[in-house]
């Protein structure tokens, strides 16, 4: 039985798109920000203790390919799959260089609001996949 014919329930749907249109709005911005902002956002990379130019491009397209990866349904479960780890590893780092440069405590909410939508989204499109299986037996 393909992913197609899997019959899901209309919650476990609409809180995957939520949370995942969410979490992927906000890579996006991220994204947007680093690359394309530019002198705020190598100001603050430099401040958190990394490399301003070429981290900061090779990180935001990281996120849009990662952001690609969880929108599209035709990506196979295990890109998908590594794309929530990039986003995990991107996310637990960005809180680390925050508390290693002594960043008073505001400076850790925009990590952690989109740390819970990423755990959000992850929940349950781990849910769907589960469910897919679970049909295809």
């Amino acid at each position: 039985m393909n992913a197609s014919n899997t019959k899901y329930s209309k919650g476990l749907v609409a809180g995957f798109w939520i949370f995942t249109a969410l979490f992927c709005l906000e890579m996006s911005f991220t994204a947007y920000w680093e690359l394309l902002r530019l002198p705020d956002a190598a100001d603050a990379f430099t401040r958190l203790g990394f490399p301003a130019a070429s981290f900061r491009a090779e990180l935001s397209l990281a996120k849009v390919a990662g952001v690609v990866a969880l929108l599209l349904p035709m990506v196979p479960a295990r890109l998908k799959e590594w794309a929530y780890a990039g986003f995990a590893i991107n996310l637990v780092s960005a809180i680390i260089a925050h508390l290693s440069t002594g960043d008073r405590p505001a400076s850790l909410i925009p990590s952690s609001i989109t740390s819970v939508l990423w755990g959000l989204s992850y929940f349950f499109w781990r849910r769907m996949q589960a469910t897919q299986d679970l049909q295809s037996n």
